[in-house]
């Protein structure tokens, strides 16, 4: 059961997908969440960002992993672990995801298939992702920040297709954009 929690920033998207991952765990018994963590510090702000967010973190029994490129290739990974079963994982978040791939000149479509296709191929996989809603603002004032939102776009479309769950998060409260028990 995938699960795709979208909204602006500062919306409350990171609160209630940690929220959702705790109770998805504690109706299996579960204690360890998985966290994938896509963000890169390339700046002081960004820095403060990640150590707050890995603060916040440190006793709610999150295994973390920091993959800022090979988001497909840690879910494989983290799914084979032998101690893996019926835990739940959190992806925070897709748009910085495609903001590496972007500034790295890999192919975001192409990656993002890699995606949907493991998604289909393991629809009990109980994973969280995070993403942002770029495209109800300003259209960007740059040929670089219109690319970033039309692919963002993309991505965000095709992901909320491979997934059971869709929930816009505005103000803190959600609103169901799609539910298929």
């Amino acid at each position: 059961m995938a699960f795709l929690i979208i909204g602006g920033a500062k919306s409350g998207k990171s609160r209630y997908s940690e929220k959702l991952a705790e109770e998805l765990n504690h109706a299996c018994g579960n204690k360890q969440k998985f966290y994938i963590a896509t963000a890169q510090a390339f700046d002081d702000e960004m820095v403060l960002k990640i150590k707050r967010h890995q603060e916040d973190r440190k006793n709610a029994n999150w295994i973390l992993y920091e993959e800022p490129l090979k988001l497909t290739q840690t879910i494989i990974k983290i799914t084979s672990r032998p101690d893996f079963k019926d835990h739940v994982i959190l992806v925070d978040c897709l748009t910085l995801w495609l903001s590496n791939l972007l500034e790295k000149d890999i192919c975001s479509k192409k990656e993002t298939k890699k995606l949907t296709d493991f998604l289909a191929h393991n629809p009990a996989l109980k994973i969280i992702f995070v993403s942002n809603e770029v495209g109800l603002g300003l259209v960007p004032a740059t040929s670089l920040g219109r690319k970033f939102r039309d692919q963002a776009g993309l991505m965000s479309q095709a992901v909320a297709k491979a997934c059971s769950t869709v929930t816009l998060i505005t103000a803190g409260l959600p609103l169901s954009l799609k539910k298929i028990e």
